[in-house]
């Protein structure tokens, strides 16, 4: 099973993947935790330095770039799917529709653009106003957790991508054991027990 987690910067989304993750390997699941981009690979060093203001690329290459970099994964993910283990991606494919649609670029497009990257399960938006993003990290902020006008507009593409049956909106501001206990409400049903050896 694949879930991602989706939202503005600081919704909270490497927190629950991680709280997520804590609780599923508890009940005895194999889980993997991926937080895209990859800044440790060539392609995402790419996008570090376009993010710092180091590298000019027009929307659309910048969001190919993301593209590339969730590739890079696709020989494992679909391993680790096929082994029936469960992936947790902080950031997915929804991520670049919305940041690339907040800069103009055809959400269809990049839609189709990620078709060989399997289908997350379920998706779950942690929804949160950019004003309280900012609140939660003054400092440090990269070339997009800057702009609140672009980051308004990447909220209503997630919005409009919500309207999908296996996305799931939480919202994010409140404290995060509460949507701790929100996500898990949404994520444990879908679960079967993992299997176990029989024992002879």
């Amino acid at each position: 099973m694949l879930i991602a987690f989706e939202g503005l910067d600081q919704s909270g989304k490497a927190t629950q993947a991680d709280a997520l993750s804590a609780r599923l390997t508890s009940d005895g699941w194999t889980v993997h935790v991926i937080s895209f981009p990859d800044y440790r690979t060539p392609i995402g060093r790419e996008i570090q330095k376009a993010l710092a203001g180091e590298r000019e690329f027009g929307p659309d290459v910048l969001q190919l770039l993301y593209i590339a970099n969730r590739l890079e994964y696709k020989p494992r993910l679909d391993r680790w799917l096929g082994a029936g283990d469960v992936v947790i991606c902080d950031r997915y494919r929804a991520s670049s529709v919305a940041y690339g649609e907040a800069h103009g670029v055809d959400p269809a497009w990049l839609e189709d653009a990620q078709r060989l990257l399997p289908r997350p399960a379920v998706t779950i938006f942690l929804d949160i106003p950019p004003e309280a993003g900012v609140k939660r990290k003054t400092a440090d902020r990269d070339l997009f957790e800057r702009d609140l006008a672009l980051l308004a507009r990447v909220r209503e593409s997630y919005r409009r991508q919500s309207q999908q049956p296996d996305w799931v909106v939480i919202d994010a501001t409140p404290a995060k054991t509460d949507v701790t206990t929100a996500v898990e409400r949404v994520v444990l049903p879908q679960l079967a027990r993992p299997s176990t050896p029989e024992r002879s």
